[in-house]
Order: C-alpha cells, then structure tokens, then sequence
C-alpha cells in the first residue's frame, strides 16, 4: 500500500521518529523511536499510533489464448497420452509449436490436454 503526502502528493516513507533534546509540553507521551510516514520533499509527517492494514482482493480476469484465441487448438496435433493428474482419465494431449524467437532459436511449444 502506497500514501502519498497530502500537501506536495510525492510518496511517503516510514520513517523512526529521532530523539528529541527539547521535549514538548503539549505532548503527552513520548514518541521518541515510534515509527512515522514521512515527506522527504516538504516537512510533513504523520505518527503511527496503530497499525495500518488494508487487504485488497482483486478479481481474476479470463484471457483467451494469446495464440489464436479459441480455435488455435482445433487443429493441433494430438498425442496418445495419459494425464499426469491421478483424478483425470484424460488419454490425449495436444500441442502446438510456434517459433517465437530468432531462427537459431528452437521453437516453443504450448501444451494442453
């Protein structure tokens, strides 16, 4: 999670807050080594009393194939195999060879079964 500063908007940082040699008399406790967001641009900072937790879930997107969307696999070659997944029964496997790098280069293969 990124804050950024309310007044120049540049990132802030977490800082330690440094010993003070002049304590302050509104203050009522002393904050001397807790952790702060601070501004290295402009003199803001902002003392973290508790701590700062902000969970994101994101939802996934479905993508069709890269290589030809959806019909890139009707015509593939397919091979006798068995699926490596003991729950499955699958029997074929298909797969599919594109050269995507320089010619020296062997081609890449995609797989499916």
């Amino acid at each position: 999670m990124l804050l950024f500063c309310p007044s120049c908007s540049n990132i802030l940082t977490v800082s330690v807050t440094p010993h003070s040699s002049t304590p302050t008399p509104t203050s009522t406790q002393d904050l001397t080594g807790a952790n702060r967001l601070e501004c290295l641009t402009c003199p803001y900072q902002y003392i973290l009393t508790r701590s700062i937790f902000d969970r994101k879930t994101f939802v996934r997107e479905e993508k069709e194939d890269v290589f030809g969307g959806k019909d890139a696999w009707a015509n593939a070659d397919t091979y006798p195999k068995q699926c490596a997944n003991s729950e499955c029964n699958g029997m074929v496997a298909a797969a599919r060879f594109v050269q995507i790098r320089s010619a020296d280069e062997p081609m890449t293969g995609f797989y499916r079964g």
